[in-house]
């Protein structure tokens, strides 16, 4: 299987033969065009015949003037798109700097303008901006990931906003487009743009919002589909706030909790109290009480009977007070494992841990438990018998309890020697 570096030199190498460059590399993968730009440098130390000053990587000669103190590189007759590719990313300036000036109707090599837009020569890099200002917008998005990786170097934020500008000021299509690209940064840079010039509806907002795999544009999309909320109607409910309701991911769910109040629905937090995440939970107590209903009293109600919503016990232990760790106290011997593993974690947040009550909980079977245990005991640990963490440290015992005893041991400064693989 060929490398990153493989691939560059191979590129280098059918470049050299002449190969047209969008034959000799994937020109749609940005890293192709870094790759080529490093290649043919490292390719100078390898092979420095092929880069003196009066021949090119292709074997074809270049010359200059030597009687000028700055030579001028001129060419005996146009290069072709292969030979120039490698002339810009020559070692020498002064090539890198006069194949530049044949770029001008060559889109395809605009890749390689952009590189040396961030050039560590400054006539180099001088002459490609004054290029790059003067390229169709159109032409600088179709190259939006390599400009924004260009952007991350010292010298290289001139592409970036370049670019930026472009589709800040052109048409909404072109922004548009970027939208589903695949590489991260554009598509983060497309959604910012789009959301700064309100080009998408506040319900595509709130659907991006819920399916998108990035976390940034998630935010984005979010505070932006809320932003834009009205008197809170039927339909704009359903249309944006319900998707972000129903989303996998927490900071989502919890701008469609936090829109509940906007919408003038603050009853409708009441089932976020138990949601799995605790930043959910925290929004839903903060709707409700801006309603006017206090979330404690709820948190205790259910409980009461807490099976169906296990989280109801950590919910208490994040916003009761420390007169309700009995009331969570006495779920830790509830059936259900989550109801352990939520009050473990209630009494956590009381600040009510005691150490009888819950070394028990490290033999549980359920691994969850024994986490949340584990959690709780780690302050404590100098207080669990060195006897009980070692009889847990037994090839028969389950992986989750083997490595609970390690945690404690480790925290009073004992190395636990495991003679199985946990």
């Amino acid at each position: 299987m060929l490398t990153s570096e493989d691939e560059s030199y191979e590129a280098v190498r059918r470049l050299a033969a002449g190969v047209a460059p969008d034959q000799a590399l994937d020109v749609t993968d940005p890293e192709s065009w870094i790759g080529l730009d490093f290649g043919v440098r490292e390719l100078a130390w390898q092979r420095p015949e092929l880069f003196h000053s009066n021949a090119s990587p292709s074997g074809r000669r270049l010359s200059w003037d030597p009687d000028t103190s700055l030579p001028t590189v001129t060419w005996h007759r146009t290069p072709g798109d292969a030979e120039l590719a490698l002339a810009l990313c020559h070692p020498d300036g002064r090539i890198r700097e006069a194949a530049l000036d044949h770029t001008g109707e060559r889109p395809a090599l605009l890749a390689l303008v952009v590189i040396r837009c961030a050039d560590w020569a400054e006539p180099v890099r001088e002459r490609a901006r004054g290029l790059l200002s003067e390229t169709p917008p159109q032409q600088l998005a179709a190259h939006a990931a390599l400009t924004l990786r260009i952007g991350r170097r010292p010298r290289g934020s001139f592409a970036q906003e370049l670019l930026t500008g472009a589709l800040r000021a052109g048409p909404a299509a072109q922004a548009e487009a970027l939208l589903d690209s695949g590489d991260r940064a554009t598509a983060r840079l497309a959604y910012r743009i789009a959301v700064e010039r309100r080009l998408l509806p506040a319900a595509r907002l709130a659907q991006t919002a819920a399916r998108h795999r990035d976390v940034v544009v998630q935010d984005l999309c979010a505070e932006a589909a809320v932003a834009a909320l009205g008197k809170g109607t039927f339909d704009e409910f359903s249309e944006v706030v319900a998707p972000l309701l129903g989303s996998r991911h927490p900071r989502v769910r919890s701008a469609g909790v936090t829109a509940l109040r906007r919408a003038g629905r603050h009853a409708d937090a009441e089932p976020y109290l138990t949601d799995r995440s605790a930043v959910v939970r925290a929004c839903a107590r903060w709707v409700l009480r801006q309603g006017g209903t206090d979330p404690a009293s709820l948190y205790r109600a259910l409980c009461a009977d807490p099976a169906a919503r296990p989280a109801a016990a950590v919910g208490l232990g994040e916003c009761g007070v420390h007169e309700d760790a009995d009331l969570v106290r006495a779920l830790l011997a509830h059936p259900a494992p989550g109801v352990r593993a939520c009050a473990l974690a209630g009494l956590r947040a009381l600040d009510a841990v005691r150490v009888d009550d819950i070394r028990p909980l490290l033999d549980d079977p359920s691994a969850a438990v024994v986490r949340q245990a584990t959690a709780a005991l780690l302050p404590w640990a100098d207080r669990v018998p060195q006897e009980l963490l070692r009889g847990l440290l037994a090839e028969d015992r389950p992986r989750h309890q083997r490595i609970a005893a390690v945690r404690l041991l480790r925290a009073v400064g004992v190395h636990a020697r495991v003679a199985t693989r946990l």
